[in-house]
């Protein structure tokens, strides 16, 4: 059996490593959870920014996060992301929005499974957006004409 390996991204991740106790990424083998990231810059201040760049920002930490650990966007298989509504009976239009353009740029041709979740209020004050994803190192997780064929 693999022994966990832990890693902190430079910057943010060594601040929540000595200040909150917690790791940015695990890996076993070639699976590699990372925690959630937010739109965050490098000493885990939240810029006052608009919605989609803080989900920029979100998907760029899970991307600097992903390669300390050995992956990529494409290695990743599944996502969870966290949203503080701008609707009253959703995420909101504006969320779903941000992140499809974020993972249409991110993944390309890869599908991962992608469960987006409404909560009342995340870590940092004002921070609207956190993204949790796993991945296995190498596999290119991209769709494969194979898996697809006769989908609907």
């Amino acid at each position: 059996m693999s022994k966990p390996e832990f890693f902190d991204t430079p910057g943010y991740g060594e601040i929540a490593r000595t200040r909150n106790r917690y790791r940015q990424a695990l890996r076993i083998g070639d699976r590699i959870e990372i925690s959630g990231q937010g739109g965050w810059d490098a000493d885990f201040t939240l810029p006052a920014t608009s919605l989609e760049d803080e989900i920029a920002k979100a998907c760029d930490n899970v991307e600097k996060t992903l390669a300390e650990a050995g992956a990529t966007w494409s290695d990743v298989v599944s996502v969870h992301s966290y949203h503080v509504p701008t609707a009253d009976d959703s995420i909101g239009g504006q969320h779903m929005s941000a992140m499809v353009d974020q993972f249409r740029r991110r993944f390309g041709d890869s599908l991962p499974v992608w469960t987006a979740v409404g909560v009342k209020a995340l870590a940092l004050a004002g921070q609207r957006v956190e993204i949790e994803a796993v991945a296995i190192a190498g596999s290119g997780s991209g769709s494969r004409p194979e898996a697809t064929k006769g989908s609907s």
